[in-house]
């Protein structure tokens, strides 16, 4: 496929097709994992899982309090391997969602307090800036961030998406970024100062997160999603629910293993 540059639309392939080649498969239309909401991955591959409102260490660490109609949403490691996670409601939005950083000692420093549905969260590739998505007001933020300190500079609007809500998001080599946009069935590019730089398609109007992948770092890997979707809708978009590739001519950036220890564990 050819690179995805300027305004160059590129089309993605699902994975049913290309499993063999790129490792990667498809799993049935609309499959889920029960719990888990976000995972990420320790350079031993140990695995740390974002439940529904807890971390599932053990013991657990509590991240939304028991009882309340919010769940655990997105989450990332920081540049220094510390996670960060976020919430949304699971009724109408009320701009009390969270942004958290998980500290080694299992402790939570509160980056965010007034988010409608926190999302997707990536680093510039100096690791000296986070973006943060917060879907339902279709915003993306960027804020100064220091990982060896954990000094978090003030957040400002970096990209406001007005046809659909931006999702996941990645940033590759060249520092653009890589946003889902949720109701488009596109990944669009962006550069550092949030121009457009390209777009990707997919016969699924629900892409949900994007990553680079590949030995390389050098095929976009998109997720979507069967949610909200009418009967009808799916019927005319049958390939919603899978994992799709596409070969986009930039490589990505290695994602930082998450340092440990569990929260919780001494």
């Amino acid at each position: 496929m050819s690179g995805c540059s300027g305004s160059t639309s590129t089309r993605a392939r699902c994975t049913r097709d290309a499993s063999t080649a790129t490792g990667w498969s498809s799993p049935a239309r609309g499959a889920t994992t029960a719990r888990s909401r976000a995972v990420v991955c320790s350079a031993a591959g140990e695995l740390l899982v974002a439940g529904a409102q807890t971390l599932l260490t053990n013991p657990q660490t509590r991240i939304v309090p028991a009882g309340e109609r919010r769940r655990l949403n997105d989450g990332a490691c920081d540049p220094a391997g510390v996670f960060l996670v976020g919430t949304l409601a699971l009724d109408d939005p009320r701009g009390t969602e969270i942004l958290v950083r998980v500290e080694r000692d299992g402790s939570l420093t509160t980056l965010d307090d007034d988010l409608n549905l926190s999302n997707g969260l990536a680093w510039s590739p100096d690791g000296t800036l986070l973006y943060s998505i917060d879907s339902v007001p279709g915003l993306v933020r960027v804020r100064s961030y220091d990982a060896a300190t954990g000094a978090v500079g003030p957040r400002r609007e970096w990209l406001r998406i007005a046809d659909g809500l931006p999702d996941g998001l990645c940033v590759d080599a060249e520092g653009h970024l890589w946003i889902a946009i949720w109701g488009a069935g596109e990944v669009r590019r962006f550069t550092p100062d949030a121009r457009p730089a390209g777009v990707v398609t997919v016969p699924a109007p629900h892409t949900t997160s994007v990553a680079f992948a590949g030995p390389g770092l050098n095929r976009l890997l998109i997720t979507t999603a069967t949610a909200h979707l009418s009967a009808s809708r799916l019927a005319a978009y049958p390939l919603s629910g899978r994992l799709f590739l596409a070969d986009v001519g930039v490589a990505g950036l290695p994602v930082t293993p998450w340092a440990g220890p569990t929260p919780g564990e001494t």
